[in-house]
């Protein structure tokens, strides 16, 4: 247990190193925005900056600002677990952006907008911002949380253009373009994943599962192909962010369960269920 935190909480240190070193080194000199609260950091910073003359308020500054009431959200809202984790990476990221030098590695646009994808590693944790606001969204309503997000970053590219040049807008979209399928390809693509877990131990896995994760479960009766014993299988629907709080709580109680993780591209009926 101890070994499986610390290497969660050395990938999320790492992964907001990574993040950083993207914003400071390529995005922030090339003026090309990230995505979500990030990209609303450094789009407040250079306002500051440019027209009020305000520099002391930096990138990781206003991202702890923001970051703070949807921080509050998250922990009543979605999980002191997982929120935790988000604190850690926020604080992390803000960290490693005031001690980190702001470099130019290219004078050429395009190249930032491309290398400047930052991996922040999403291993049971977030980014905070629209992350968090994704995960209450999801637990409020029944809908794709994209297009939420979407309407985040659209509002970024749009005061890309107008603070910059109407090319820094586009050079954005490239950037959120490049980082979304390169998070795609190393994560968890789908919002929403089906775990079916086969255990023996059906009744202190529910519990443990319905503790850990507000979500409905299946309860099916299985047996063994070659040992003829019968068993159960939880069949549950989970967003990816709940997806490791969902390993951790299966290798508590029945480390032998056999679990199955396939990618749920849509859901009808009922997803959400109340923490109350």
């Amino acid at each position: 247990m101890f070994l499986l935190e610390a290497k969660r909480i050395t990938i999320v240190i790492v992964g907001a190193f990574i993040n950083a070193i993207a914003l400071n080194f390529f995005y922030i000199s090339a003026d090309v925005y990230a995505s979500g609260f990030t990209g609303m950091a450094q789009l407040l910073a250079s306002f500051f900056a440019t027209h009020l003359g305000i520099t002391f308020i930096t990138t990781g500054i206003w991202l702890v600002a923001l970051n703070i009431p949807v921080i509050l959200l998250g922990w009543f809202k979605v999980g002191r677990h997982f929120t935790i984790y988000s604190i850690l990476s926020v604080a992390a990221t803000t960290v490693f952006l005031e001690l980190l030098p702001v470099l130019s590695i290219s004078n050429d646009i395009m190249l930032n907008a491309v290398f400047g994808v930052g991996i922040t590693l999403k291993w049971g944790a977030s980014t905070g911002g629209s992350d968090i606001l994704a995960m209450v969204i999801s637990r409020v309503k029944d809908k794709p949380i994209g297009v939420y997000l979407m309407l985040i970053n659209g509002v970024i590219i749009l005061f890309a253009g107008i603070l910059n040049e109407p090319e820094n807008a586009l050079y954005t979209l490239l950037a959120l373009y490049v980082s979304t399928r390169v998070i795609d390809a190393v994560h968890t693509r789908h919002e929403k994943v089906t775990a079916m877990i086969v255990t023996k131990k059906t009744d202190e896995l529910q519990k443990a599962i319905h503790q850990t994760v507000h979500r409905g479960m299946t309860i099916l009766p299985a047996r063994g192909a070659y040992t003829k014993e019968d068993k159960s299988m939880l069949v549950i629907v989970i967003t990816r962010y709940e997806l490791y709080d969902l390993e951790r709580v299966i290798n508590e109680v029945d480390p032998n369960a056999f679990t199955n993780v396939v990618e749920t591209a849509g859901i009808f009926g009922f997803f959400r269920k109340d923490t109350n």
